[in-house]
């Protein structure tokens, strides 16, 4: 059995633990059974945008026409989408991999790890042994059980990238995230994209306001098919056969497509660890249990990023990484701060989130305002002609606390990026931005007129923004 001072699960964000132990002295064994840099880099993130921007060029093209621009796309050039994006991934993941090659105390096993006994882990051939753990092994495409489904090929965001050309016809089962970014870029494309989603919104997760946005956007492009049950998969003459029973009604439809793309949800690497061997628990769905502090239900091993399914972003994962470190090296402990966790969907339009919405405000038992704003009610947004951007806020009623802001349309993850600010910069409340000179005219003049429509949702009571 050989020691080491720290073990690491997982190169993804997993890595941002390496380096602060190695230059601390420690001995490293990091694992990793796939490709260097985890998911963001190689099947996520990264090669996500690389083709999505592509995609957002083309709808601007397109949406030129309504502002007297007429334009079209003559031609798309897949291949090129493809070098590009392969480039950059086998660019950074060559970094990696020349990075855990330099320090003699990081010894990197490129193989599955499954564990053995208390803080024992087989690795190939070889067993190692740490005090300290970190799992950072993150999660997989969940596929279900349907009938059929296993007889026929399709694509999960695993070895979607792997595709060499774009296919006529896509169905994807599933109207998560996902599936709503993917079907932005093969639309844009010119690909015919069905989606098909079992919960009655798309992007559920979502306030239901920007859900029905993206419906409404994302359906001028894609067939879209909510409140759907998929009863059966099968080969067919003319490719896939997709069987699809409305949940209402009961009427069954069938979809053909020469591709399947599946998008139902994640599911925890844990088991694949066999962590339950070094005492450390799951919970029902299979991802790892961890307090505030990251610690999991065994000593000295902590669980970070994917693997806990509690925010699965990449840059959740990287502060997570802080909090695990600190806790690793010194006494006193630091708790994860969980209010003000931002992410975006980077569908048509755009998506950008953080904080509570109205939902939880009202579960959690708040007294809370919402502020609504169109882009149409300010001067960019008109001049955009976006006649469907949406900004909503919720505001805890009397100190002016945000307590979440919610957005679909363009640069909703730039302008999202700034209540982000506000909600970890002194009392958390909107005041600063209220106060402030706001570029005009500039579109996030629409965050000042969303605050400025806050109003009590019971009570229609109304908040007025003070800007002196």
């Amino acid at each position: 059995m050989e020691e080491f001072d720290v073990i690491i699960i997982g190169s993804g964000a997993g890595l941002n633990i390496a380096d602060p132990a190695l230059n601390s002295g420690l001995e490293v064994a990091l694992v990793e059974n796939g490709p260097l840099g985890g998911t963001c880099l190689n099947r996520g993130c990264i090669p996500s945008k690389m083709w999505i921007y592509p995609a957002d060029v083309v709808r601007e093209i397109e949406e030129g026409a309504k502002l007297g621009v007429h334009a079209r796309v003559e031609k798309i050039d897949f291949d090129l989408i493809r070098r590009r994006t392969w480039d950059v991934v086998l660019g950074d993941r060559g970094h990696i991999e020349e990075a855990v090659k330099v320090d003699p105390r990081l010894k990197f096993y490129h193989a599955e790890g499954r564990f053995v006994g208390d803080h024992a882990l087989k690795v190939g051939d070889a067993v190692i042994h740490a005090p300290k753990i970190v799992l950072a092994a993150g999660a997989r495409s969940y596929v279900p059980p349907i009938p059929g489904l296993d007889g026929v090929r399709y694509r999960t965001s695993e070895d979607i990238f792997d595709i060499t050309a774009l296919p006529r016809s896509i169905i994807m089962i599933g109207g998560g995230y996902k599936s709503c970014e993917f079907a932005h870029f093969f639309s844009a494309m010119g690909v015919k994209v069905s989606i098909i989603q079992r919960n009655i919104r798309l992007v559920p997760d979502e306030e239901p306001e920007m859900s029905f946005v993206v419906r409404k956007r994302l359906g001028e492009h894609v067939d879209i098919s909510v409140g759907q049950t998929v009863r059966e998969v099968r080969n067919g003459k003319e490719g896939i056969e997709v069987v699809r029973e409305d949940r209402e009604t009961e009427n069954t439809f069938t979809e053909r497509a020469e591709m399947l793309f599946v998008a139902t949800g994640m599911q925890s690497n844990a088991d694949l660890l066999n962590v339950n061997a070094t005492g450390v628990e799951t919970d029902p769905m299979g991802y790892v249990k961890v307090n505030e502090f990251l610690e999991t239900t065994a000593p000295g091993i902590w669980a970070m990023g994917d693997i806990t399914g509690l925010h699965m972003f990449r840059h959740t994962a990287n502060y997570e990484s802080q909090v695990v470190w600190y806790n690793m090296t010194n006494t006193e402990k630091a708790a994860t701060d969980e209010h003000a966790i931002p992410h975006a969907i980077y569908t048509y339009p755009t998506v950008g989130s953080v904080g509570m919405t109205e939902a939880q405000a009202k579960a959690g038992g708040f007294k809370y305002l919402t502020g609504y704003s169109r882009y149409a009610n300010v001067a960019k947004g008109n001049a955009m002609a976006d006649d469907t951007g949406l900004v909503k806020m919720v505001v805890e009623k009397g100190t002016r606390r945000i307590l979440g802001a919610h957005i679909a349309g363009k640069e909703a993850d730039l302008l999202v990026q700034q209540v982000v600010y506000l909600m970890n910069a002194g009392d958390m409340s909107y005041t600063p931005m209220a106060r402030s000179q706001v570029i005009h005219p500039a579109l996030s003049e629409v965050l000042i007129s969303a605050l400025g429509r806050l109003s009590d949702p019971e009570h229609l009571e109304h908040e007025h923004v003070h800007t002196h």
